[in-house]
């Protein structure tokens, strides 16, 4: 399984980006995809997740509100849509993927990482 994450970038506060993740070589039917973040000096934490066939969503309190996660089947891609960011939300941004249909916000439990994606919020 690979994922890739793209769409980082920089935005001033208040701004918005959507990130995507690609993935290819699994059935992601039978898959959770998350997205996590790790800020300098930090450990990563739960951003959102999506469970393609039970339909489940889930988020971090700090984005619910403000960041959609959503996904296209036929593209095997899931985004993150961001809002209303702040500088506090700079990170890098990591796809993840599990097998099961159940949303975990503990990252030991995804199988497969995909590299970062730099967000920068400029106050």
């Amino acid at each position: 399984v690979q994922l890739q994450a793209s769409g980082g970038g920089l935005v001033q506060a208040g701004g918005s980006l959507r990130l995507s993740c690609a993935a290819s070589g699994g059935t992601f039917s039978s898959y959770v995809m998350g997205w996590f973040r790790q800020a300098p000096g930090k450990e990563r934490e739960f951003v959102a997740a999506i469970s393609w066939s039970g339909g489940s969503i889930s988020y971090n309190n700090l984005v619910k509100g403000r960041f959609t996660i959503s996904g296209d089947n036929a593209k095997n891609t899931v985004y993150l849509q961001m809002n209303r960011l702040r500088a506090e939300d700079t990170s890098v941004y990591y796809c993840a993927a599990r097998r099961g249909t159940q949303t975990m916000s503990r990252d030991d439990a995804y199988d497969y990482w995909g590299q970062g994606t730099l967000v920068t919020v400029s106050s």
